[in-house]
């Protein structure tokens, strides 16, 4: 079986067992989940889903939050870890939205790039769940899993990993691929237990099946 043969037949798995394929960040414009991926490093998506209600009630769009004082955004993050630096730039990228943008998210992916804050793995998911356009998010469960399943041999590397998923995985499926990958991650194949693998519907194709 080739890589882009296991890749096909993982995708087609993965439908029926995860039906609903949703980003686990709530939002519902945007810039929100702008705002919410920058928050979710290091941190729980269930926690950012918690503290961005607070933030968005004292400020409840670009322009608020882009005027708002550092201080003020990183007395409500800071739950979320690495309050400082978070706070730092979703301010600038705020800022960027009003002044270059008129508020809006560009429909861009080197533009969404050149936001501060924003890395290839949030300039993608902003790419797919917002814009339906063809996306691979390589977040740690992807990164993960597609090394246990031999999809990626040993790359560690999120641009590397994007580059050799984008060979195999049809367009139209990457988006939904990687979101019922963090599914699978958090339910069966997980980072901090042995995997339960005697549970995975992909036991038979994986190559490292039972070996962790």
């Amino acid at each position: 079986m080739t890589k882009k043969q296991r890749a096909l037949e993982i995708i087609d798995r993965l439908k029926k067992e995860y039906p609903e394929a949703g980003c686990s960040l709530d939002y519902d414009q945007a810039w929100k989940l702008l705002v919410s991926v920058r928050l979710a490093a290091q941190c729980t998506d269930a926690r950012v889903n918690v503290v961005v209600e607070k933030l968005y009630d004292k400020f409840p769009d670009v322009n608020a939050l882009a005027q708002a004082p550092v201080e003020e955004i990183e007395s409500i993050v800071h739950p979320c870890g690495l309050g400082n630096s978070k706070a730092r730039d979703i301010s600038a990228c705020m800022k960027m939205l009003r002044d270059v943008y008129d508020g809006k998210v560009p429909e861009d992916f080197d533009k969404l790039l050149a936001l501060p804050g924003v890395g290839r793995k949030s300039a993608n998911l902003i790419m797919g769940d917002v814009f339906g356009k063809p996306a691979i998010v390589t977040d740690t469960h992807c990164i993960r899993l597609v090394n246990r399943m031999g999809l990626v041999d040993g790359i560690k590397e999120p641009a590397k990993v994007e580059k050799a998923l984008w060979k195999i995985i049809p367009p139209q499926e990457g988006n939904d691929f990687c979101h019922r990958l963090v599914h699978h991650g958090r339910a069966v194949c997980t980072a901090r237990t042995k995997p339960y693998c005697d549970k995975c519907c992909l036991l038979d194709i994986c190559k490292k099946a039972g070996v962790e």
